[in-house]
């Protein structure tokens, strides 16, 4: 078989010419199509790790802040909570001590009042009582009447036992020492003459009697030693009354002094 050499040297001559242009005009392209996919592809994966590293960057740092919000939120609202309460507990023991001072000012002005109203009723009670003595003995006063309270005077001072004599003559210091002798009413000489020898008799003395006038005593009469003294006087009698109506004010009194005004606080749980 015969080889035409021209043939095959132009058939290769094709290839090349084939190879060198499908090179230069469809690989060399495609290779930098290829190559600018690639570098494409590349730099928007760069691009899109940079993203997600921005994206984890941000999350981060927005975790961060939520968490910084969270712990401010709940120390703020721990705060708010301490405070109100210990503003409730401020309130409180300023309502419980207001209530406190209000009690004890109603208590100290029904006190009051109970007392002011115990003294008028005790002050009028004495002046009643004082004003009908006086009404009543100022009509019955006669000298019967004055004869019998200087008779009651005499017996009582003969009456004194010995220890109350010798102490009332002790505190006579010296026989120029007047006695002090006091009478509701004006007693006549003669009466005065019986109540000197009734005095120097008991007492054992020579001292001068003085005499002097106390309307006060209702009826009275009194011998007065240096803060002792002996007496007969419907005024005693008076005293008494007004003692036993005190004693029975207070033994009333007592229960409603002792009732405390309860605080308007107390039941708070």
């Amino acid at each position: 078989m015969l080889i035409d050499w021209f043939t095959v040297i132009a058939q290769v001559v094709n290839f090349l010419i084939l190879v060198w242009l499908m090179k230069r005009f469809l690989y060399q392209p495609i290779i930098k199509a290829l190559d600018a996919r690639e570098k494409r592809i590349a730099a928007e994966l760069a691009d899109a790790d940079a993203k997600e590293a921005d994206a984890v960057k941000e999350r981060d740092e927005f975790k961060r802040k939520n968490d910084d919000f969270d712990r401010q939120r709940n120390a703020m609202l721990k705060k708010a909570t301490e405070d109100a309460a210990n503003e409730r507990s401020r309130l409180f023991d300023a309502a419980r001590k207001e209530a406190d001072n209000m009690r004890d000012k109603l208590q100290d002005k029904l006190s009051d009042e109970y007392r002011n109203l115990h003294e008028e009723f005790a002050s009028r009670t004495r002046s009643e009582v004082f004003a009908i003595a006086r009404k009543t003995l100022a009509d019955l006063s006669g000298t019967s009447l004055e004869e019998r309270m200087i008779d009651v005077f005499v017996r009582r001072l003969h009456e004194l036992d010995s220890s109350e004599k010798k102490n009332l003559a002790a505190m006579i210091k010296s026989p120029d020492t007047p006695v002090l002798f006091r009478s509701a009413l004006e007693l006549s000489r003669p009466q005065r003459e019986v109540i000197e020898d009734a005095v120097k008799a008991t007492l054992v003395t020579k001292a001068p009697v003085q005499f002097e006038i106390v309307p006060d005593l209702i009826a009275g009469i009194e011998l007065v030693l240096h803060g002792q003294k002996v007496a007969w006087s419907i005024a005693d009698y008076v005293a008494s009354l007004e003692k036993d109506v005190n004693e029975l004010l207070k033994a009333q009194r007592k229960p409603e002094t002792n009732t405390k005004i309860p605080s308007p606080m107390q039941g708070e749980g």
